[in-house]
């Protein structure tokens, strides 16, 4: 029945679509999401970066969540046919997500799609890659809903990460733009809102800073709870947890710092961060901060949605099952930072200059052609 009704739901936004495709093309981009109703940070420092190179370009963002209850799910609904609206009209579509709009119309030759995914890397499987699994998406959907289709270009950070994502996405290498996330230069600018931290967090400043930035999953309320446990009695350690925007885990007051901090935030005024399948993790080793994988349903998580990164194999002495251990290890400064900055070198090729100058160059590019 799911099947028939989004085939039904194709049908309608195609018809709705047809006549759309009729209207002027304008000397514009639209930004599509349902990852969040805010800007993300690179979808700002790209606006900011184009505003200046090409201030006669209109930029237009369409960010929604789906939400739970009726008039949530109407409002977004109605959101739907703005959108393909804006997809008849503009010249460039760029989305961080998949986009029901954006994969299942056949779009005019005016538009090109350019896939700017809302991570900085893929250390666990998605899309088609983790289709059948039990965290992936069912076969039959995944056709149903044309999932990841329509892509004139997928934007990766790394010739290592483009394998994933070209499998991942289902498109051929000539697809794959080699170039990070505008988010890099915001990650190495140096800068840290250290003063702003400890102010607001005064207990702070004669402990280490440890973060823990989860990826979103099953089991992910059992083993923060872990952690927390394993850290009680550390009083030489400040547990920050910063969960997934998307988790569903209530959050705990004990474990979140007093004021305004992004994830990116804290891990640049972090001293040791930890994770487990997240691509957080690209980011933290772009700071060289220590980063620590505590991934104790290592096997159960390869088997349920898929690994590709071999974490044993790239950081072998900073990935632990048990939380013992692995603070036992913090606590040594038994860290290989040699084996860190290879890991950040093969994931993340960043660019001599402005990683947002570039991408907003072969934007330029691509809207100077139409």
């Amino acid at each position: 029945m799911k099947i028939i009704l989004i085939r039904i739901l194709k049908i309608i936004l195609r018809v709705i679509y047809a006549p759309l495709t009729l209207l002027k093309t304008k000397n514009r981009i639209v930004y599509l999401s349902r990852q969040s109703n805010e800007k993300s940070i690179d979808m700002r420092l790209l606006e900011s970066e184009i505003s200046k190179e090409c201030s006669d370009v209109d930029q237009v963002f369409r960010l929604r969540m789906l939400e739970s209850g009726f008039m949530a799910k109407v409002r977004y609904a109605l959101g739907v046919i703005g959108d393909l609206y804006y997809l008849a009209t503009s010249k460039l579509a760029i989305i961080d997500t998949y986009s029901l709009t954006v994969s299942c119309i056949h779009h005019r030759k005016s538009i090109t799609i350019i896939q700017m995914w809302h991570a900085l890397g893929a250390t666990k499987k998605f899309g088609w890659q983790a289709l059948g699994t039990k965290e992936g998406r069912d076969e039959k959907l995944a056709k149903a809903l044309s999932m990841h289709k329509n892509y004139d270009y997928v934007i990766a950070p790394s010739k290592a990460t483009a394998k994933f994502y070209m499998e991942a996405f289902n498109v051929e290498q000539d697809k794959i733009k080699i170039c990070p996330l505008p988010r890099v230069d915001y990650i190495t600018d140096g800068k840290a809102k250290t003063g702003e931290f400890y102010y607001n967090n005064p207990g702070a400043s004669n402990k280490k800073v440890v973060l823990y930035v989860p990826t979103f999953r099953e089991r992910e309320e059992y083993i923060t709870q872990v952690l927390k446990t394993e850290f009680e009695g550390h009083d030489e350690f400040m547990l920050i947890i910063s969960p997934h925007p998307l988790s569903k885990v209530k959050k705990d007051e004990k474990y979140l710092p007093n004021g305004d901090f992004s994830s990116i935030d804290l891990m640049k005024l972090a001293d040791i961060v930890i994770t487990d399948y997240s691509a957080c993790a690209y980011e933290a080793a772009l700071m060289m901060k220590p980063l620590y994988f505590f991934v104790p349903d290592y096997k159960e998580y390869e088997k349920d949605r898929g690994i590709n990164v071999n974490l044993y194999e790239e950081l072998p002495k900073a990935v632990f099952d048990d939380a013992q251990s692995m603070i036992s290890s913090i606590k040594n400064d038994e860290y290989d930072f040699n084996a860190l900055y290879s890991f950040k070198e093969k994931y993340v090729e960043t660019i001599n200059g402005s990683n947002t100058e570039t991408l907003t160059k072969f934007i330029r590019m691509i809207i100077g052609e139409k």
